[in-house]
């Protein structure tokens, strides 16, 4: 196992639909390792999700884990570590919310994003089972986030509003603190 160079915004398979995995490739020893590379690029890189285009990977594979707790997202459920092999979404509520999203193929910088708040999640394992499991929050923004890259697209694709595209340091000094004081009741 080893972690991965994430490429990054500009690189062009970030920006190519992914292939589908073939039903003779799940279970195999080279998807085990690159799903294998994929956990440990996630956790060196302290991320939330991670997309096999990201590791320069053209397959429809993503891997989502969310530890809980504080997390630079705010506090956040656990999500166990989910292995999507060809996943499919299904928006059940169109009704949307926004989150500053990050990216690790686009490091620096945050980004407002509304995206539907509820959604279903069809996808298999690595023994090629069918699971599907709703997600609603934040969670289903990460699904939407990493599925997106699977698909060639990024989350500043889903900007509408250029002034809240703004670098990480710039958050943390000036957004952060404003949002912090107002659900604070400050």
């Amino acid at each position: 196992m080893a972690v991965r160079k994430i490429i990054r915004m500009g690189h062009p398979n970030l920006r190519r639909a992914a292939r589908p995995l073939l039903p003779e490739e799940l279970d195999s020893d080279e998807l085990h390792r690159l799903v294998a590379d994929m956990i440990d690029t996630l956790h060196d890189y302290g991320g939330v999700g991670l997309a096999a285009p990201q590791v320069n990977e053209s397959v429809r594979l993503a891997v989502v884990e969310v530890p809980g707790g504080p997390t630079r997202y705010g506090a956040l459920d656990r999500t166990p570590l989910t292995v999507c092999v060809n996943p499919e979404i299904e928006v059940v509520d169109p009704e949307t919310a926004g989150y500053w999203e990050g990216c690790l193929s686009i490091p620096g910088l945050r980004g407002w994003v509304e995206r539907p708040q509820h959604v279903r999640v069809r996808f298999l394992d690595l023994q090629g089972r069918s699971h599907e499991t709703d997600a609603r929050g934040f969670l289903a923004t990460i699904f939407q986030h990493e599925f997106d890259h699977l698909d060639g697209r990024l989350y500043v694709d889903h900007v509408t509003d250029p002034t809240r595209l703004v670098f990480e340091d710039e958050y943390a000094r000036y957004i952060l603190p404003r949002e912090e004081a107002a659900a604070g009741g400050g």
